[in-house]
């Protein structure tokens, strides 16, 4: 009998504490540009994406590492306050992974990160039963060794795995055998196979790795996935956007979600862009996490963005 208690999403990766600031006038070289009234807020991948998962009523675990200052205390505050179950790792005198997030007056932000390599997740880091009592896990690739032994284990136990991925880290390749569905950033199928065509590179990334689904989430165009027979795209919907930070987080929330609801392949990528469409309404990485019957609102009622040409159906 496990100690640990079962949850529906584990989460192993990144956490990060985002100074944003929303400029006017976005600065060019040699220029100075005044701002006003920065917020901290809690941030970073996969722990957003559970916290959104949380919020919509799964219960989660994350798992990741903190350093022992004022950072680290955001975090656990925002945990404890969401309900999530934590194994936080505390590296006495270490600096928790901040961001500065500079925010244009489009929305569309830029980051600036820095990370304490003392705070790296280690394979040693991890406990098994961590693992092994979840419906799923969501990875995000960052520390890929820790990644890797993890959805191994997940695999083992025939736990499906969700991925986030948008740097080609050292033995990516190794960690992308072992996931069900990379959802991944728009370019990076395209660097990873070596295609500059995007319909390609995803065809190729799916027939190499066998995963499930190979998916690129697409911005304003919303994502294009291939399951082996066919492509799927979901347009994004049309909101006003105050900052677009954490809108790949939890997309990715909603479609973790999705599946684990048993929708088909079209409801969860629908329902995953009009979740982070809303998000993107609001300035921080989880500021418009909204809950679900606001989601399918915005699914009934909501317009899109024009769908994006697919060169392998012609325009």
């Amino acid at each position: 009998m496990s100690n640990w208690p079962r949850v529906d999403l584990v989460g192993v990766g990144l956490n990060a504490t985002d100074t944003l600031i929303s400029l006017t006038t976005f600065p060019t070289p040699g220029s100075k540009v005044e701002y006003r009234d920065p917020r901290v807020l809690p941030g970073g991948q996969v722990a957003t994406t559970v916290i959104a998962c949380q919020q919509w009523g799964l219960q989660t675990r994350y798992v990741g590492k903190l350093g022992d200052d004022a950072a680290a205390a955001l975090h656990r505050e925002a945990f404890a306050d969401a309900g999530v179950e934590t194994q936080l790792i505390t590296v006495p005198g270490g600096a928790s992974p901040q961001s500065i997030i500079l925010i244009n007056h489009d929305g569309e932000r830029s980051v600036i990160g820095r990370l304490d390599d003392r705070l790296m997740l280690l394979p040693a880091d991890l406990d098994r039963e961590w693992i092994a009592n979840a419906r799923a896990l969501h990875i995000d690739g960052h520390d890929t060794a820790a990644a890797t032994l993890a959805a191994t284990w997940a695999r083992e136990d025939g736990i499906p795995v969700i991925a986030d991925l948008d740097e080609l880290y050292p033995g990516v390749e190794e960690l992308l055998e072992k996931i069900d569905y990379a959802i991944v950033s728009r370019d990076f199928p395209t660097r990873l196979m070596a295609e500059p065509d995007l319909e390609k590179a995803l065809k190729k990334m799916h027939r190499r790795y066998g995963a499930v689904l190979a998916a690129a989430t697409l911005g304003e165009e919303g994502v294009l996935a291939w399951d082996g027979k066919g492509f799927y795209h979901a347009a994004a919907y049309c909101v006003p956007v105050a900052d677009t930070t954490g809108a790949g987080d939890i997309f990715h929330a909603g479609f973790i979600y999705g599946m684990l609801q048993e929708w088909p392949l079209e409801r969860q990528l629908d329902f995953a862009c009009a979740a982070a469409a809303l998000n993107c309404m609001a300035v921080g990485a989880r500021g418009g996490i909204q809950p679900i019957d606001a989601i399918e609102t915005l699914m009934a009622t909501g317009s899109r963005h024009p769908p994006m040409c697919l060169s392998l159906r012609g325009c």
